[in-house]
């Protein structure tokens, strides 16, 4: 994919991003949904909605693209462990949202430094064992390691 067409792509993505806070939202409300989970996308809902974070959302294009990275990795972990039904049950917009998230997260990881694309995934990883169909799984706790903490 030319640069071209992976921008304008980023572009159409960036417009989902009120749908994926509406899921968010949703997916609080079910009983289904771990706590742990819960609160993880409260934070990526106050994350996306504050002006203020790593690059500020004052700067077009570029202040959404942490926004929409950090909203898919908390639904891809989500989707690790609850049935993904439960997120295509809440999802209005139209495809497979499960694809959606995936490809979003992807794209988006893409037009982000480094450093703040590893700040963001601090507590999740590539899900790399054969035959695995999650992208994201929680990093395992350590106790020497109080970060890996979430």
């Amino acid at each position: 994919m030319s640069s071209l067409q992976t921008r304008r792509r980023m572009k159409n993505l960036l417009l989902f991003i009120p749908n994926l806070l509406l899921l968010c939202a949703r997916l609080m409300t079910d009983p289904r949904v771990p706590g742990k989970e819960r609160a993880l996308m409260a934070g990526a809902i106050l994350y996306a909605i504050i002006p203020l974070d790593f690059i500020p959302d004052m700067i077009p294009f570029v202040g959404q693209i942490d926004d929409l990275y950090l909203i898919s990795i908390t639904l891809l972990r989500l989707m690790t462990l609850t049935p993904p039904a439960v997120v295509r049950e809440h999802w209005n917009g139209g495809g497979d949202v499960v694809e959606f998230v995936g490809a979003a997260a992807l794209l988006a990881s893409k037009f982000l430094p480094k450093r703040i694309r590893r700040v963001l995934t601090a507590h999740v990883e590539v899900d790399r064992r054969e035959g695995s169909k999650s992208l994201l799984v929680a990093r395992a706790e350590s106790p020497s390691n109080p970060r890996s903490q979430i």
